[in-house]
């Protein structure tokens, strides 16, 4: 049971990566039609804003997928120098504390984005898109990164029950 979650839980981190590649490429997109725009002589409102929401995206999104390949920056330099039972108290503390903090940032996402829903925020931007659409990406990613510490810190005490 235990092994299908883990498979499961791992490949939703590998798809909210290809989804971060996404909203990088369409960052591009945006960039080149706004080049391109400028040199024909014609305008696109709102590609500014849309790279802007396409970033954030992007990034909440690769949150995930990195810290479970071991590609974000962490406390590394820290933890390298311990051994033995003082790096397992010190992994658990460091995990525990990101979980807490990932979930209080989830919680308050989620919480900005029903609110957003519930009064029909419109952005300030030429386009006036309504502000929860580009914020569901900064949700999901938020969302999924706090499943991943979560994951982790976790699998620490399951390892430690099999082994």
């Amino acid at each position: 049971m235990l092994c299908k979650l883990d498979k499961f839980l791992n490949s939703l981190y590998r798809y909210s990566g290809y989804l971060a590649s996404f909203f990088l490429i369409l960052i591009l997109v945006f960039i080149v039609i706004g080049i391109a725009s400028r040199i024909f002589g014609f305008y696109i409102r709102g590609l500014t804003e849309y790279s802007g929401y396409s970033l954030a995206a992007a990034s909440f999104l690769a949150l995930a997928y990195t810290f479970n390949e071991n590609a974000h920056i962490r406390i590394t330099l820290f933890l390298e120098r311990t051994k033995g039972a003082l790096l397992k108290l010190l992994t658990i503390w460091c995990l525990a504390v990101s979980t807490f903090f990932s979930g209080f940032l989830a919680f308050y996402f989620i919480k900005m984005w029903v609110v957003s829903i519930q009064i029909a925020e419109r952005s300030q931007g030429a386009d006036e898109i309504l502000v929860w659409i580009p914020q569901t990406g900064t949700v999901l990613g938020c969302i999924i990164f706090f499943l991943c510490i979560l994951h982790n810190f976790l699998k620490i005490f399951f390892k430690r029950q099999n082994d």
